[in-house]
């Protein structure tokens, strides 16, 4: 009996490791599918109003891509490398430099009454998916990242990275939206940003959005990737994931 079961196992292996692998790319196809919707519809209310207003959406969703592709070429460099190892470090570096771009697409919300539209609930919806997809991806970026967290670290560690970059992110988000900073701009000016920072830090009565958006942010994050994260596990125990 026991010889029939060690026959078997490497092909139960196989069976998971198959299914395993065509749930990732069913999520891709499906991220994939969300992302070209967002654009149809963009492309349709640009037809609409006859005006290409909000076409960043298109370009912000696009930059939301990249953590999630940078940290599927982490996962690689970690199959065979330590995360000392300085490529590991270095696509660490870029992910975490590009991961807010994922959830800053949910700040473009506050364009929408900018300029005179045909339809305001058709633009709401738009920018709804958009922001939903990005927010998605940077969602699932750092759950590829914590998995692989746990693999080396403690449980509680694993946390409070994730935790620590959340909240880094947030920060991001508020240097991006309130003092129109991006990504390129940490890789090829950082001092600048550091003296304008810095200032906010010295007068906080100032920047008071420093501590607003950042915290908000932080929240609304967080506790979104704490109900996936739990949601996901739920799923892995009731065998509707691999």
């Amino acid at each position: 009996m026991s010889s029939s079961y060690d026959a078997l196992h490497p092909d139960i292996l196989k069976s998971i490791m198959r299914w395993y692998i065509s749930t990732r790319a069913r999520l891709g196809l499906a991220l994939i599918g969300a992302t070209l919707v967002s654009v149809a519809l963009y492309g349709i209310g640009a037809w609409r109003n006859h005006a290409w207003d909000f076409w960043y959406l298109n370009w912000n969703l696009l930059l939301a891509w990249i953590p999630l592709l940078l940290v599927l070429w982490l996962e690689r460099i970690l199959s065979h490398k330590v995360w000392s190892a300085w490529p590991a470090l270095a696509v660490t570096f870029l992910y975490l430099s590009f991961l807010p771009n994922a959830f800053y697409v949910t700040t473009d919300v506050i364009h929408l009454q900018e300029v005179p539209r045909v339809d305001l609930i058709y633009d709401v919806v738009t920018f709804t998916l958009f922001s939903f997809t990005a927010f998605i991806i940077g969602l699932l970026s750092v759950y590829l990242l914590h998995i692989q967290l746990l693999k080396r670290v403690s449980v509680r560690l694993a946390w409070v990275f994730v935790l620590s970059a959340l909240f880094l992110t947030s920060f991001a988000i508020y240097v991006g939206r309130d003092l129109r900073w991006n990504t390129w701009d940490v890789l090829l000016n950082p001092a600048s940003i550091i003296f304008e920072v810095s200032d906010g830090f010295a007068h906080p009565s100032a920047h008071p959005e420093l501590f607003s958006i950042t915290f908000g942010f932080f929240v609304l994050i967080a506790v979104t990737y704490s109900v996936a994260w739990y949601a996901g596990r739920l799923a892995r125990q009731q065998k509707l994931l691999d």
